[in-house]
């Protein structure tokens, strides 16, 4: 158990040392390789390390051994390795590469602007997921302080996840002889149902992105004189897209794009909907009269989680209204974004993807899908009795309340390619980013005594981690 004492110097390091650090790396735009193609000579990424990694070199922690690890053309990866009292291994996980800024940002907020209101801290990246490494690191030490042993713990914090984590593999191939047999995976990258329990995430979603490109003229024509003859380009990308979703429901047609949902995941979205209630159908900021398209908090968690469903994440070719003439546009092209049931393959699903779209296009019309993104997600294996027993009894201790498991609707490739490579590891995936949090859209915040009291349980686990043995 984590004594009176060291939960309150873990309450003072966040709010006097991981909070200031927090502040100065939000101002960083370090923007996922993805979105900023010209990360390396903009050293914006390489910012973001170097800040983790001062703030790591001043942390009071014998043994503790840091590297900031490079290959040739990839992102950095910041890599720390802390001894433990048992040759058994804990991978400790999380990003330092951030969403792009999105708009909508209320005033006095923006994206690159840090500011705490109300304890919350708003900016991008503090929540997705800039306090992972803090948070790990400060759990180690908490341990430390008060002599409680731990396993041998690696640190490993990527800087390509926003972008599908494609310069990961290379790292875990090269790393591999430093890993070792890992036997637990922590990485809190992940969500919360709410502010009141600690979340553990069984499954995540995988993705299949791409854009979609549709071409009718070589250029724009006055559309008095051409339509009727002419198809409208985003006519013609609005009979594509039926192809693979249903308008009026949403449901994703295609039948490969879906998975059964075993029955233990079942289970566990009922627990959580009991749990979160009508809160889960009403977190999101809807417009007006809008409501949902789940009717009971049940379905909302398997909709989120176990269901594929269709975004369109972006356009080009659409002037703004300001500038929009009377004129049939030569083409419309739209970034699309698949959320894949958990055991749906990623790579796979992109491929069907890009066939069910480009196949005989209406009119000859010129139809191209041009992937960016496969992604397979991830199901846990089951739920070893230490762990099960050590999740609830840190919830318990630390908010008075058990732990919950449930899905998560969001990708984390890591997971996967863990799961793939350490098949005996146990999993302890959850996070900071619980309602309203908004992580990728605007007013992103990190609840900072969420994160706190999270941190807590993280060295608790640590702790039963290392009895089990």
């Amino acid at each position: 158990m984590i004594t009176t004492e060291t939960a309150q110097w873990i309450e003072t390091q966040w709010q006097q040392s991981i909070v200031p650090a927090l502040t100065d790396y939000i101002r960083i735009p370090c923007k996922s390789p993805h979105f900023d193609p010209r990360w390396a000579e903009n050293g914006h990424i390489d910012a973001a390390v170097g800040l983790a990694m001062a703030w790591c070199k001043q942390q009071s922690m014998p043994g503790l051994t840091l590297e900031v690890i490079r290959l040739p053309g990839r992102t950095p990866v910041l890599w720390f390795e802390l001894p433990g009292s048992s040759a058994r291994t804990v991978l400790l996980y999380g990003h330092l590469d951030k969403q792009p800024e999105m708009v909508g940002w209320r005033a006095p907020l923006a994206p690159w602007n840090p500011v705490i209101e109300d304890g919350r801290l708003y900016g991008r990246g503090g929540a997705d997921d800039g306090y992972a490494v803090f948070a790990s690191l400060t759990a180690l030490i908490a341990l430390h302080r008060q002599g409680t042993p731990h396993a041998r713990c690696v640190g490993l914090i990527e800087c390509c996840e926003e972008s599908g984590s494609y310069d990961l593999p290379h790292y875990l191939d090269a790393l591999r002889p430093r890993l070792g047999d890992v036997d637990l995976v922590v990485g809190l990258d992940s969500g919360c149902g709410n502010y009141d329990q600690l979340w553990v995430t069984t499954s995540l979603r995988g993705l299949a992105a791409g854009t979609l490109s549709v071409e009718v003229l070589r250029e724009g024509v006055h559309s008095g004189d051409a339509s009727g003859i002419v198809p409208s380009s985003f006519r013609i990308a609005r009979r594509l897209l039926d192809r693979l979703e249903d308008a009026g429901s949403g449901r994703i047609l295609p039948g490969e794009f879906h998975c059964e949902v075993p029955a233990e995941r079942r289970q566990q979205a009922a627990l959580a909907g009991q749990v979160l209630g009508d809160s889960l159908l009403h977190k999101f900021p809807m417009a007006a009269s809008m409501h949902p398209m789940c009717d009971t908090p049940e379905r909302a968690v398997l909709a989120r989680t176990w269901e594929p469903y269709l975004s369109v994440v972006g356009a080009d070719g659409l002037p703004a209204i300001k500038d929009a003439g009377n004129v049939l546009r030569p083409s419309t092209a739209l970034k699309l974004s698949l959320r894949l049931p958990p055991l749906v393959p990623g790579e796979r699903a992109t491929q069907d993807m890009q066939r069910i779209l480009e196949q005989d296009p209406p009119y000859g019309a010129k139809v191209s899908f041009t992937p960016d993104q496969g992604a397979t997600g991830w199901n846990a294996p089951a739920t070893a009795a230490w762990l099960q027993a050590a999740l609830d009894e840190s919830s318990s201790s630390v908010f008075g309340k058990p732990a919950v498991m449930m899905g998560e609707g969001g990708t984390i490739p890591f997971m996967a390619m863990l799961g793939k490579q350490f098949p005996r590891a146990q999993f302890l995936i959850t996070g900071v980013l619980g309602p309203a949090s908004n992580a990728h859209g605007p007013n992103e915040f990190l609840h900072i005594s969420y994160a706190t009291r999270l941190t807590r349980c993280v060295a608790q686990v640590l702790a039963a981690h290392h009895r089990a043995a």
